[in-house]
């Protein structure tokens, strides 16, 4: 059941069948970058990278959470190679922004982690709904505007942290702002969660070889953002539910491990690839896919002909 696979007693289950040397890769001279890393999933994910040598850069939107992470990461790796970059990446200048003043250099891992889930409707600067702006518009501009960095990497990889809620939706692109609709948090997040899925099988084709993309979801974990959007969900589940480190640790094993590395555009959940359906409502047309692809374009072409 999807109860007894998400939580924490199905990855004691699933980790079984994991290969037991996988993890043990030496990532120095490494640069991975990892947005909302300042807690949960993405400073398990970014610790993990850490641990193992990598030059790490947490992409965050809030500076003091952002350096408190970075301080905290770099006495328990004792790695100094971990940095703050200041990065709200719903904010389509600010990553246009962020990226014409990063370092140069080729960038070997991408996770696309930053999450929200907002209980109101909420506009961004670019006038865009936020769930959208962060997990979809967002990372989609991040990605193009970085293709060059990453194609500089040998087999360079994208990972994106997707949940097990998309599931439940079917790729929607009626109403993407809900102004017509009444605002559902949940729903706007598990259909930008579907999106993302759909945009990281996109790129693989449309990208070919050279660079690496992957979605996955974590199962159920016990994060600070969970308790705080989720707060009757986590009562419901709590003691059931995975560690952060858990939960990132297919993240972990999609940056480092070889297996994954010689695929590309696959759906993942501890270590397996998936089916990303498991109800045929939810099966999106191959026009729907194509119509996603194009609005992320439009949108981004509107906003930044409007900026200049």
């Amino acid at each position: 059941s999807i109860y007894f696979s998400f939580d924490a007693s199905g990855f004691r289950r699933h980790a079984r069948g994991f290969e037991p040397h996988d993890l043990d890769v030496d990532m120095a001279g490494k640069r991975c970058l990892v947005t909302g890393a300042n807690s949960g999933i993405g400073f398990a994910t970014a610790e993990a990278l850490a641990r193992r040598g990598a030059e790490v850069w947490l992409l965050c939107r809030n500076a003091e959470r952002g350096r408190a992470a970075e301080t905290a990461l770099r006495e328990r790796t004792g790695n100094p190679s971990v940095r703050l970059e200041v990065l709200d990446v719903s904010s389509l200048e600010a990553v246009r922004a962020w990226v014409r003043g990063c370092p140069a250099g080729s960038i070997d891992v991408l996770v696309h982690n930053a999450g929200v889930l907002p209980h109101e409707r909420r506009l961004t600067v670019d006038s865009l709904e936020t769930t959208f702006a962060t997990h979809v518009a967002g990372p989609f501009l991040l990605t193009q505007l970085l293709r060059e960095r990453l194609e500089a990497a040998p087999r360079a990889r994208v990972i994106w942290v997707s949940s097990g809620g998309m599931y439940t939706q079917r790729l929607s692109l009626d109403d993407l702002d809900w102004s017509r609709r009444t605002y559902e948090g949940v729903v706007a997040y598990a259909q930008t969660k579907r999106a993302q899925v759909v945009l990281s099988e996109e790129l693989a084709k449309r990208w070919g070889e050279g660079v690496v993309f992957h979605a996955m979801h974590p199962g159920w974990a016990d994060t600070l953002a969970v308790q705080a959007t989720l707060p009757g969900f986590w009562r419901f589940t709590q003691g059931r539910l995975r560690t952060p480190a858990e939960g990132a640790d297919t993240v972990t094993w999609l940056a480092v491990a070889e297996a994954p590395g010689g695929s590309t555009g696959s759906f993942w959940f501890d270590r397996q690839e998936r089916s990303t359906y498991l109800l045929p409502r939810t099966r999106e047309r191959q026009v729907d896919r194509v119509a996603l692809w194009d609005r992320c374009e439009q949108v981004i072409a509107e906003r930044t002909e409007a900026s200049q």
